[in-house]
């Protein structure tokens, strides 16, 4: 595997969000409930478990360009993708619009994988597809792009 010419890890600031509130709703259930407190913490605990894994898979992004593909891996190592550079035809920083949010989303042309922020970088593909990684180092990443 060749040696990375970018590579940058992005966290989702919602990451740590995601977790004050688990604790609170534990806390309230401890302060304010009565002989069904045991049955509400760990029933939070069991989904707010399951909403915290899904959380934390997509409040990390990683990107990783090399002279050959461009790699992307959300949270724990899945999804990823694999973009060989082969196929880019072209690429330039954009703005996101609020609306697009975060995640993997559909977007007009193609699709978009962002953790956090409006900036992102746009690949337009062989086949024609539009592809937005989203970063908070759109200048980089785009320069990167360019070697």
């Amino acid at each position: 595997m060749p040696r990375p010419l970018y590579e940058h890890h992005q966290l989702s600031k919602l990451r740590a969000l995601g977790i004050l509130y688990l604790f609170a709703i534990v806390v309230v259930l401890m302060l304010f409930g009565s002989e069904m407190a045991v049955v509400g913490i760990v029933s939070t605990l069991i989904g707010g478990g399951a909403v915290a894994m899904v959380t934390l898979s997509f409040s990390r992004l990683a990107v990783i360009v090399d002279s050959d593909e461009v790699r992307l891996t959300f949270g724990f190592g899945f999804p990823r993708k694999r973009i060989p550079r082969a196929h880019i035809v072209s690429h330039g920083t954009v703005r996101n619009s609020w609306l697009l949010g975060w995640g993997i989303r559909w977007i007009k042309g193609g699709r978009m994988w962002n953790v956090w922020g409006l900036d992102a970088v746009e690949l337009v593909l062989a086949d024609g597809k539009k592809f937005r990684i989203g970063t908070d180092e759109p200048e980089t990443l785009n320069a990167a792009l360019e070697t």
